[in-house]
């Protein structure tokens, strides 16, 4: 993660991280101790794959942990109450016509720690994000992707 980079975060997306982060620090924890406390028990460490496992499980989870922490440093929390619907901005939904495709699709811009492809979470550093953001209603946006150029009609925004 870049130094001192701010993260754009909503509400939701900030309580999960913290929601997260509580579970890796106490259950997670917690269960990997439990199975380093049982892997000494095999004896020899030498040839003990469990307690290996546990170990490398243990490094992974305050890894996550770390990185989590930072996220939280510098966080952004979006406020709400300054998104409005006249230009699309992190925290808008956005209902677009593909105009190759002549298909309706809503997408909802957040920032990159709250992507959700499933969800049409996108990032506002991707590709169909960075073309939308600014953009206002009935306008025509070009996503230039590695696929190629693609229009979009911006049909409504919504908080």
């Amino acid at each position: 993660m870049e130094e001192n980079k701010e993260i754009l975060l909503t509400q939701e997306g900030y309580d999960k991280l913290e929601k997260e982060l509580e579970e890796l620090k106490t259950i997670k924890r917690a269960e990997i101790a439990e199975r380093i406390k049982t892997a000494l028990g095999f004896g020899d460490l030498s040839e003990n794959s469990e307690y290996d496992e546990a170990k490398t499980a243990q490094a992974a989870n305050e890894d996550k942990i770390m990185e989590l922490e930072a996220k939280l440093r510098f966080a952004k929390i979006i406020d709400e109450s300054e998104i409005d619907t006249k230009t699309v901005q992190i925290g808008n939904t956005v209902e677009v016509l593909d105009m190759e495709f002549n298909e309706k699709v809503e997408y909802s811009i957040v920032g990159s720690t709250e992507v959700n492809v499933l969800e049409n979470k996108i990032s506002n550093e991707s590709p169909i994000g960075k073309a939308l953001l600014g953009g206002k209603k009935n306008q025509i946006v070009t996503v230039v992707a590695p696929g190629g150029e693609t229009k979009f009609k911006i049909l409504s925004i919504k908080k």
